[in-house]
């Protein structure tokens, strides 16, 4: 029977210090709240405009889509046809359901990155949404976020230490550690 060699590689000290190091919590608390504010101030918007939640749900959302769609066609288009295809056959049909989910989406991962609580997951579905604005072809704000939320996805273990995550996680454990809640006595 072969004997598996099993191989770690250490951490680069700069990598430690950016993601793992809670003197950098300041900073990162800095960047959540930036980052959290503009999904919040967006979300709130959309979650109190009867066009994107309420009984006009999908309308904008809609206009959006369509603009994206023919963003697909021509010479050079900025929406690549595989997202067009995606957008025209799947999205456009379910305009109320992608209105609510990005309208509630955006407000969550602002509550969530302003309170750092769950922070890396909040930041991976931030980042999410800016991939997909900018695979419709919006440009905007869309890249620096995104990048933003990179880093905090990378340094979600200190991003969330002054915030609630300090005092959940350790509650509740993460996936290779149960927290305190479902440790067996």
């Amino acid at each position: 029977m072969a004997k598996e060699f099993v191989t770690q590689i250490p951490e680069p000290p700069i990598s430690r210090f950016l993601f793992a190091d809670t003197r950098l919590a300041i900073v990162y608390l800095l960047i959540r709240i930036y980052v959290g504010w503009e999904w919040l101030t967006a979300g709130y918007e959309k979650v109190t405009n009867p066009m994107w939640v309420g009984p006009k749900a999908g309308v904008a959302l809609n206009g959006f889509l369509i603009g994206a769609v023919k963003k697909a066609t021509g010479a050079h288009p900025d929406v690549s046809g595989w997202y067009g295809a995606f957008v025209s056959g799947f999205a456009l049909h379910h305009t109320v359901l992608f209105s609510y989910a990005v309208s509630f989406g955006e407000f969550f991962v602002g509550i969530g990155l302003i309170l750092g609580i769950f922070t890396g997951i909040a930041a991976f579905f931030g980042a999410f949404m800016n991939m997909n604005y900018l695979f419709a072809g919006t440009i905007s704000i869309n890249p620096f976020l995104f990048l933003i939320e990179l880093f905090i996805i990378l340094a979600w273990r200190v991003a969330g230490w002054i915030g609630l995550d300090r005092f959940i996680l350790p509650l509740l454990g993460t996936p290779w550690q149960p927290g305190k809640l479902f440790k067996k006595n």
